[in-house]
Order: C-alpha cells, then structure tokens, then sequence
C-alpha cells in the first residue's frame, strides 16, 4: 500500500512538473498563437528618421492586417547610431515580444562606435526593405546642379558641411565615397551625424550646413513642396517619384548604393520563438497593408528572412568594416 501510494504521488509530482513545463516553454507561442501579449517594437533613433519610419509602418501594418491581436507599441531609444537600442536589446534576452528596427546605418556605427554590443548579439528576423539616397540642398543654396556642388567640395572639402544620420552610416558613406570618386579626399569630408531625419533636416533648412543626404522618403515631401533641391540619387536609373532629379551615374560617379532596414530580435530566443518571429514578419510583408506601405513611401521590397537574413547580416557587416576602412572612418 505504501508503495502504491509513494507511486500515485510521484506521478501525480511529474504531472505537475510536466504541466508546468509545458506551459513555460508555450509561454511565447501557445499553440503557435504568436504574439499572445503587447508586441513592442523598438526605433532605435529619435524620431523622424528611418528607423522610426519602419517601426511605425510595421506598427500600423500588423494592426491592420490584424497580425497583433494585443497590439503593437513601437518606443524610441536614441543615441551613438543605434548602439544604444542595440544594448538595449541584449537586455531583453530570449524575449521574443520585442523587434528592433536596424539596417546598413547601425552595421557602420558598431564599428564606427566601437560598439562592445554588436549584431552577433542579436537574433536576425527579416531585411524588410531598400530605400535609395539623396543628396540635398536647401531651397536658397547657390547649388542648382551636382556639378556646382562637387567644384566646391573638391576646392575645400572641409567647408562642405554635409548633414546625415548616424556617424559610420549609410549617408556619411556616401559622403566619403562622392569624394573619393571626384578626387577629394574622403578623410576630410566635413559631415555631421545627426539622430534623427528631423534634426538633420532642421539643420539643412536653417542653413548650418551646405547639404544633407538621406533617404528619399523621408525628405521627399519637402522636395516636392520645394523646401530642398535634390541634386542626385544614388539609384543606377532615375527614380519614378523623382523622375526630374538625375542620378549619381548620369553624372559620371561611380556611385550606386542602396540603405536597407530590416528587424532583428534579443538573443537568446529559442528555436522555436525564432520561428514564431519569423513567421509573424513573414505574414507581415505579405499583408496587403504592408503593400500600400511600400508604394508610398518608395520602399523597395528586399525582403529575406531567417536563415538567409543570418547570412546575409555576417556578410554585411564584413563588407561595411571594408568600405570604412578605405574611406578611412574606422
């Protein structure tokens, strides 16, 4: 009887375990019901930029296609081109309810930074989109062409105050790479990083600097209301919402080059969260909602998850911490 007894128990304990297990591990993907609280998305920028820009749109997309049933909270976490957020972000290991946007821009300013978090501490989910730069003055600049900018940065380029997003970035790139295409030296460019689109625009429009270059939609309604001249693009072809600004190419400058931005999740997460992740992001860029967000905001569609994102993410960041040493940035 004692032993029948000390048998029941112990039964009786594994199912308790067993239960308790169960529920621990499905606490993030019950029955594959992903996200089953708050999802947050993280903008690690100030606002304005185009990081923020994605994590809103992803915000306003999966509410709309019904993706997030407890909704979507996206928050801003500004500061050294991401590498703050990014620190940020370790902290919430194995936290699948949280995304961070990222892209080109914080590839560069983890090197740039010398960032002791860097993307191998993170869970790489999906590159969403690429977006082509452009190069900018204000209205009442004496620059109406490229050339006319170039004859100037070429005869002081250090006086050539040229705004843009975080240092090491995409747009401090493009930056080095003009002048070094059109024989200035890139190690003397003048440019100043800015947080956030915003910021970099105010110093633009109230004439700190000479010039700015960032993403085409995020300045691209104060081009068309003819607050900023655009004076390039770096697409190989003109493009269709900008069909009057001429490229980079056109003008003789072997200079293509396209920001992506993408999400990324904490470490830690497990096989099966990662999937859940991915899945979620997957439905995301196939939702007719996240369509329309391509279209207006001339996003263009990279999208590549998973697995291919991981291997693409290591590719990334070897190639960057090669173009920054040649231009000299790190």
């Amino acid at each position: 009887m004692r032993i029948r007894k000390s048998v029941t128990a112990l039964a009786a304990l594994l199912g308790v375990v067993l239960t308790t297990s169960a529920c621990s591990d499905a606490s993030t993907t019950a029955s594959g019901n992903f996200p089953n609280k708050q999802l947050r998305i993280m903008a690690p920028a100030a606002p304005g930029g185009g990081w923020d820009q994605t994590a809103r749109a992803a915000q306003k997309a999966a509410e709309g296609a019904d993706l997030a049933p407890k909704g979507v909270e996206v928050f801003n976490v500004p500061g050294a081109g991401g590498t703050v957020g990014l620190a940020q972000l370790r902290g919430e290991r194995a936290n699948a309810h949280v995304l961070m946007a990222m892209g080109l821009v914080m590839v560069g300013a983890v090197a740039t930074n010398k960032s002791a978090v860097t993307l191998d501490d993170v869970t790489p989910i999906a590159r969403l989109t690429g977006e082509y730069e452009v190069l900018v003055v204000p209205k009442n600049s004496p620059y109406k062409t490229l050339d006319d900018f170039v004859a100037d940065l070429k005869a002081d380029t250090g006086k050539m105050a040229i705004a843009g997003g975080s240092a090491g970035g995409t747009d401090q790139i493009i930056a080095g790479l003009l002048a070094k295409d059109v024989g200035a030296d890139p190690k003397k460019v003048n440019y100043i990083p800015f947080s956030g689109g915003g910021e970099a625009l105010a110093a633009i429009l109230g004439g700190k600097v000479k010039a700015g270059i960032s993403g085409v939609g995020e300045w691209i309604d104060q081009i068309e209301a003819g607050e900023l001249r655009a004076l390039a693009v770096t697409s190989k072809d003109r493009l269709e919402d900008l069909p009057d600004v001429p490229t980079f190419v056109e003008n003789d400058i072997d200079l293509e080059l396209a920001n992506w931005r993408g999400l990324v999740a904490p470490p830690g997460l497990s096989d099966r969260d990662t999937t859940a992740a991915v899945n979620l992001v997957t439905k995301l860029h196939d939702s007719s909602q996240w369509k329309d967000t391509l279209k207006q905001n001339d996003w263009d569609d990279q999208f590549l998850a998973g697995d291919d994102f991981a291997k693409f993410l290591d590719e990334e960041q070897k190639r960057v911490e090669t173009v920054l040493k040649d231009l000299g940035l790190v």
